[in-house]
Parts: C-alpha cells; structure tokens; sequence
C-alpha cells in the first residue's frame, strides 16, 4: 500500500496538448498551468519544444517532446534527428511512437535497433525516452513483444497510446505491459484517462506517469475527494 498526496499525483502527470491547431496561445496557457499545479511535464509537438521550455525555465516542470507522432512511420535515423532537434531545443523529455508495422511484421530485431537507437540519443544527453506502444493496433503478443524487447533496451517508460488511435490506456494493457517488464522499466498510460476513478486505476495497475489532457480536472476532483474525506493522502495498493 502505498500513500500518495496530491502533490504525488500531479507529479505523475504529463499535461498534454498534441492537437495540430494548438496556437502560441495554447502552449502558453498549457505550461501555466503546468506550473499552477505541479505537474512533472507538458507534452507537445515538438515544434513547440523551444516556446515551452522557455516558458518553464526556471522550473521544475519537463518539456517533452513527441516524435514520429503520431503515427511513428518515420526511419530511424529521422527519429533520432528530430529527437536531437528537440533537445536542441530545450526539450528535456522524449516520446517517440515506435514502428508498428515492423512489430506487426514481426520485425523484432528493427524495433530493437530503434529502441536502442532513440534511447542511446537520449540517454546521451540525460533525458529520459519513452517508447508509444499504439496499443489499440496491436495483438496481445505484439504488446508483450515490444515490452520483452524494452526489458532488454531499458527505456525509461513503456507507453500505451498516442491519443489519437482508435482506442487509448486500458488497466489490462497497463498490467501486461508492467508485469512483462517488471522493475526494469516504467509504465506510462495515456490515452482517453479524462477522470479521477481512471486515472487511480492506472496507478493501481502499475502506471507511474498518466498523460492527459485532463489534468486541472483530475486533480481538481482529486483535491475535493480529499477534502471531503478530510485526508492528506489516498491509499493504493497495486492490482
């Protein structure tokens, strides 16, 4: 069982805004309140990596940038080239959709060069990687697979979903995913998590950061639920 303020949860979350017409505006309404609430990272297009990293300078927040998003149907060496870019560009963290139709083909041994690739360009530089599974496009195996294979790389963070596929995080893809890579790796779920009882459900699950879209809400629901239990902490036990 494990104890978590509300400051714990809000450092599990990656306030998230990837949507093609996000404007400067946007981006700097999502790191303040990034700041407003704690949370660990803002996730954006990496375009946008400089603007939030000047915008969080001086803070404790992250800038993380996606690559290949959101559909990861880039070389290996045009990943590695935008994720340098980005840090480049003052990005401090890094996503990156891997090649689902080379896990699909069961290509094992590419997905393992890119996965070692990207984490070997990131490591470089102290930033962490993690690796978009795009969980709703695959078999059961294929996710097993692609985690077997990250037990191996270790990146820092296994990932469910971009958001924008045909489903997002489930608790029983969070659980395959932890329990295939145990300690070695991180899980992070993301993905249609829009509520307080989904996001506990991830943690419980095994999911160390939760990406979303709604994290003022979920925190918001969280601070009530506290107060009206007159609590400093909620309770979990992994499933």
């Amino acid at each position: 069982m494990t104890k978590y303020t509300l400051d714990d949860f809000a450092r599990m979350i990656d306030h998230t805004n990837l949507h093609a017409d996000a404007t400067r505006a946007d981006m700097i309404k999502l790191c303040a309140e990034a700041k407003e609430y704690h949370f660990k990272m803002v996730a954006i297009n990496q375009v946008q990596s400089a603007l939030c990293a000047k915008q969080l300078r001086g803070t404790d927040i992250d800038t993380g940038a996606a690559i290949a998003f959101p559909l990861g149907q880039t070389s290996i060496a045009a990943k590695v080239f935008e994720a340098q870019d980005a840090m480049a560009h003052g990005a401090n963290e890094i996503d990156y959709v891997l090649n689902i139709t080379a896990l699909k083909d069961g290509d094992d041994n590419y997905i393992e060069d890119e996965m070692t690739a990207m984490v070997r360009a990131c490591h470089e530089h102290e930033v962490p990687c993690k690796v978009i599974f795009e969980n709703c496009y695959l078999t059961k195996d294929e996710i097993r697979r692609a985690a077997t294979i990250a037990g191996r790389v270790r990146p820092d963070f296994i990932k469910t979903s971009t958001g924008f596929g045909t489903g997002g995080a489930t608790v029983e893809d969070v659980r395959l995913m932890k329990s295939t890579v145990g300690d070695a790796v991180q899980v992070k779920a993301a993905g249609g998590i829009r509520n307080s009882d989904d996001f506990l459900a991830m943690i419980r699950a095994g999911a160390t950061r939760i990406g979303t879209s709604a994290g003022v809400h979920i925190i918001n629901a969280l601070r009530d639920r506290m107060l009206t239990d007159h609590v400093t902490t909620i309770s979990l036990e992994q499933d």
